[in-house]
Formats: C-alpha cells, sequence, structure tokens
C-alpha cells in the first residue's frame, strides 16, 4: 500500500479550507502549478476524485470532505509524534487550539489568561470563539483540541470533565415595574416579558431549561442576535433575562443600571471542558481544568 505523504495532506487540507487552489497554494507557500499536481498525485495515490473542478470555483467531493477531515486528524497525529521525538514534551507546553462559546469567553477568560501565562509560559494557546454547535464540529474534523462550553449539549464522540456550576441570576433594569427580583415568580410575569438570545446559541436553551421556563408566551418571539444586544433590551427596559453569575461585575453591565440577582442553586449550566475521545492530550486537559475550575465566579 502506497501511503499519501504529509505534505500532500497538509495541502489537500489547505485547499479544503481555501476552496481555491490559488489562495490554497499561496498559503503552502508553493506555486499554484506545484501544488495542483500535489493535489492530483493524491487523487492517484487513493484512486478516488477528491475535488471537483471548473474554472472559476473548486468544490470538494463528498469522500473529499471525509478525508480532509481525517487527514486533519492525521497531521495533528504526526505533529504530536514530533513533539514527542523532540524530547519528553511536559504537559501544557507547545501549540493547544482552545475553542470557547461566547457566553463564557468575555467573563472567563479575561481573568483566567494572564494566569495562564504566567504559569504556563511555554504554552502557545490558540483561541476560536464561536456557538457551541460550530466549535464542536470543528473539534471533530480536528482543527481544535479541546473546547470550553457549557453543557448539558448533546454530543458524540467526546470526552468531557465538568469543572463549576455557574448559576444563573434574574437580571433586569434597576427600578422596573416588570419584576420585584426580591418576590420573583416566573408565573407572575406578564406575556412577553422575558428576553432571550436567538436560536442556535447554548445559553437559550440552558436558561430555558435551568430557570424552568414552561410557559412561551412569556417569552418574547423577538430574540436578541448577542449578549450585548440583550443587555442593552433590558437596560431600556424592554423586559427581563436571566444571566449566568460569571456575568457579575463584567464590562457587559459596566455603565449601565441592569442589576442580577440570584436564583436557587439549581438553576445552573455546567462549565465543562471537552475533546475527543482517545486524544494523547488527556493529561493536559485535566491540568487546564483544573486551572479554570479555580474561577469559579462563587
Amino acid at each position: 500500500m502506497q501511503l499519501p505523504s504529509t505534505k500532500q495532506l497538509q495541502y489537500f487540507v489547505a485547499l479544503a479550507d481555501a476552496e481555491h487552489f490559488g489562495r490554497a497554494a499561496e498559503a503552502a507557500h508553493v506555486s499554484q502549478s506545484a501544488f495542483s499536481n500535489a493535489i492530483k498525485e493524491l487523487e492517484v495515490r487513493l484512486d478516488t476524485q477528491l475535488v471537483d473542478r471548473t474554472n472559476r470555483r473548486v468544490t470538494i467531493t463528498a469522500t473529499g470532505q471525509q478525508i480532509a477531515t481525517q487527514a486533519r486528524l492525521c497531521l495533528r497525529d504526526v505533529e504530536s509524534l514530533v513533539e514527542m521525538a523532540a524530547g519528553q514534551k511536559q504537559p501544557m507546553t507547545g501549540s493547544l487550539r482552545l475553542g470557547v462559546i461566547p457566553t463564557i469567553a468575555p467573563f472567563l477568560l479575561p481573568r483566567a489568561l494572564p494566569k495562564l501565562r504566567r504559569q504556563f509560559p511555554d504554552l502557545s494557546l490558540y483561541l476560536i470563539e464561536d456557538q457551541t454547535h460550530r466549535i464542536y464540529e470543528r473539534l471533530m474534523r480536528g482543527e481544535l483540541d479541546v473546547l470550553l462550553l457549557a453543557l448539558p449539549w448533546e454530543m458524540r464522540g467526546v470526552d468531557t470533565e465538568v469543572l463549576f456550576n455557574d448559576r444563573f441570576c434574574l437580571a433586569s433594569r434597576q427600578g422596573t415595574s416588570k419584576v420585584d427580583p426580591n418576590n420573583y415568580r416566573f408565573n407572575r410575569l406578564d406575556a412577553d416579558s422575558v428576553l432571550l438570545l436567538e436560536e442556535g446559541h447554548c445559553l437559550r436553551d440552558h436558561a430555558l431549561e435551568a430557570c424552568k421556563i414552561r410557559n412561551t408566551q412569556k417569552v418574547q418571539p423577538f430574540a436578541a442576535s448577542s449578549l450585548l444586544t440583550l443587555v442593552e433590551m433590558v437596560d431600556a427596559d424592554l423586559g427581563i433575562t436571566f444571566l449566568p453569575e460569571m456575568a457579575q461585575d463584567s464590562t457587559l453591565l459596566k455603565n449601565t443600571r441592569v442589576r442580577m440577582h440570584p436564583l436557587g442553586e439549581n438553576s445552573h449550566r455546567k462549565i465543562s471542558l471537552a475533546w475527543r475521545k482517545g486524544s494523547d492530550r488527556v493529561e493536559e486537559f485535566k491540568i487546564l481544568g483544573e486551572f479554570f475550575r479555580g474561577f469559579d465566579a462563587r
């Protein structure tokens, strides 16, 4: 069996990412003709068509998409092999690609990253912030090593470690007539009084579940596209919402009249790490998890 070279796999991953021969060749620092020849050689070696070619665009075939995903994982394993051969690589050194959701990143990372850099100076941390389903997809494609996210969220092929519970708080404008924070009862809220993020944000699902929101008539049909928009709407007294405790005292609420009021212990999401099953970096992820566990909002 003739195996493809790592260079061929690197070129094909670059093409799958760029979907353009010229840009992919430029990213690989090679001429377009040499790049194109390498892709053709890879197709011959694998005896399958990876790319549909036209004069104006490149489309990766269904088989090509699967191979690109596996190629990313193979290349990551080769990188680990090189690091091992370089001499007993210590945990929390080299590069680490962390995916994090936007309802954690602005609250936890500004506090954690300076200390992380001081504690692990040889670690090169690369951050990707996006919604849960997107960073999960990138994890499974081999583009990310580990995720910092909130559970519950249905995922397959991963191991997880819960770091701490992040309680939900009632968030309302100071002096609002829409709710009495000291005597809050969900069934006392008026219709269309609850503001939430739009579909796709796990914080919406977690708030609905953790805060026991069953009567959807109390939720406004208009949803915010970001936490900033959500807070601005609450600050304008358009409704109330539910924010994670880690948002308390953050810049998100600075210069607003939005105040947060704790709910019960059972109203929470689980801040967690997730990584691909079988990863050879579990020891590092455990260390990273223990580090982040020290930033529990409580």
